[in-house]
């Protein structure tokens, strides 16, 4: 094997390994299983176990959920709503196909799944546990529109917003206050009981940076810190109050005036949220991994975000100075990263993702001669990379080689965002397959042995 091909395996091995710490089904089976932990406990404790949520993770999840929960499957039922794709027969928990294959919006079949979700939370035992498996993908698999307002309006309301440039957090607040589960809905739908034991334990894997979890899938059982009035603020600020659906401003208008009860503002001490697996815990089993095959790593982080060219431009910069000067580390170096940088597509764009458009920005940056030892690997840990069949991609010096034997120019690609077409030509398209599980990006950088030694001269030429 040359040094090529081995630094490209080394690549995906300490990739995979960030992918196999987020496993869903192992990270829910160990969770409840655990001895003498409180959510141990409180399984022990519980006349019933009802088991919700929603997520691209979610049928790994609920089957994790079931192997955990094995000695007490009688006590045990549940609906979780998943991509179709993912649905398989379980034992006691039911998979509701939520959306087709390839769309990523609410649907009315995840509508109805919320539905049968929200009864069975309502109509739960004073001495019931309630497990909620929630993960990336859960804020568009568990759609529940407010009373009076349909599925239709919020999806309309949404896509004004993001057309005006409305940040995540702006649509997530106008969202929470337009549902009946997120920004704390879902808890709000299991309260506390006298002379009961009931508790509600959220089970959750995070893909978004900073695990914050009033976000991670729009918060279903989280404290919420906006308010009706902030949701009107939003669409006051992009002059889109006469735009909206005259329902979604008529629920909003009602709730600043008390007419319907604000989203979760303190979490009650009978539920609790968990994060099992997020980027960092990815990032550091990714690490261990790079450390047994030799490298020394540098581990940038999971809070890499903005724009995706000028992460891989200051990220590129921190290759150079491994080969040229061996700052910060001298080289074998593995340079990891994580989080989830953003693509901002022109009119008339190409195809790609942010992962592929990160390798390609790299590669342009570094030119052939920087690619020399170095590979560079991009890929979402969902095994999904934009609205393509890949993860990401992974590049090295031949990548620059068969470019300009086919005619390709990374510049033109960059330019177009059309990655997906430059590494599809160059077979270095990174395809997984969907690995049931998100944790955001994880990036990976391996430069194998310095550049040839080069005389600096001074200003005189001595």
């Amino acid at each position: 094997m040359n040094e090529i091909s081995q630094l490209r395996e080394h690549a995906r091995a300490i990739w995979q390994a960030a992918v196999a710490a987020a496993d869903p089904f192992a990270l829910v089976r160990t969770a409840l299983t655990e001895p003498h932990t409180p959510l141990r406990t409180a399984v022990e404790a519980a006349e019933r176990i009802v088991v919700v949520g929603g997520g691209k993770a979610g049928a790994a999840m609920a089957a994790g959920g079931e192997a955990g929960l094995a000695d007490r499957l009688d006590r045990v039922t549940g609906v979780v709503n998943v991509p179709r794709e993912t649905v398989r027969p379980l034992r006691k928990i039911e998979l509701h196909a939520a959306r087709p294959a390839g769309v990523n919006h609410p649907t009315a079949e995840g509508v109805a799944g919320v539905e049968r979700i929200l009864e069975l939370v309502r109509h739960a035992g004073a001495n019931d546990l309630c497990l909620c498996l929630l993960s990336g993908g859960g804020s568009a698999l568990l759609p529940a529109p407010a009373e009076g307002v349909t599925l239709e309006d919020k999806q309309h309301v949404t896509k004004l917003l993001h057309a005006c440039g409305a940040t995540i957090d702006e649509m997530n607040c106008v969202r929470k206050h337009l549902s009946r589960v997120k920004g704390g809905r879902l808890a709000q739908a299991f309260p506390p009981v006298e002379d009961g034991r009931r508790a509600l334990y959220s089970l959750i894997i995070s893909d978004v940076v900073g695990d914050p979890l009033d976000v991670i899938a729009s918060g279903p059982t989280a404290a919420d810190p906006t308010t009706f009035a902030d949701a009107l603020a939003v669409l006051e600020r992009f002059g889109l109050r006469g735009e909206a659906p005259w329902n979604v401003v008529a629920h909003l208008d009602a709730g600043a005036a008390g007419k319907f009860p604000e989203t979760l503002k303190e979490l009650p001490p009978h539920v609790h949220n968990l994060i099992l697996g997020n980027n960092s815990k990815a990032l550091a089993a990714s690490q261990r991994v790079a450390e047994s095959l030799g490298y020394r790593v540098l581990n940038l982080g999971a809070f890499i975000e903005g724009d995706t060219q000028q992460a891989a431009t200051v990220l590129a910069g921190i290759v150079r100075s491994i080969r040229v000067d061996g700052q910060p580390l001298a080289p074998p170096v593995c340079v990891l990263s994580g989080g989830e940088t953003t693509v901002t597509l022109p009119p008339g764009h190409g195809r790609g993702g942010r992962n592929q458009e990160f390798v390609l920005a790299a590669l342009h940056k570094l030119g052939a001669e920087g690619m020399r030892g170095v590979v560079i690997l991009s890929g979402g840990t969902d095994g999904e990379d934009g609205p393509t069949d890949a993860a990401g991609a992974i590049a090295d010096e031949e990548t620059s080689q068969r470019a300009r034997q086919r005619g390709l120019s990374a510049e033109e690609h960059l330019r177009r965002h059309d990655a997906y077409a430059f590494f599809g030509a160059t077979c270095d398209l990174l395809k997984t397959g969907l690995t049931q599980t998100n944790v955001m990006d994880v990036r990976i950088m391996l430069i194998a042995r310095p550049p040839e030694k080069t005389r600096r001269l001074s200003p005189h030429g001595s």
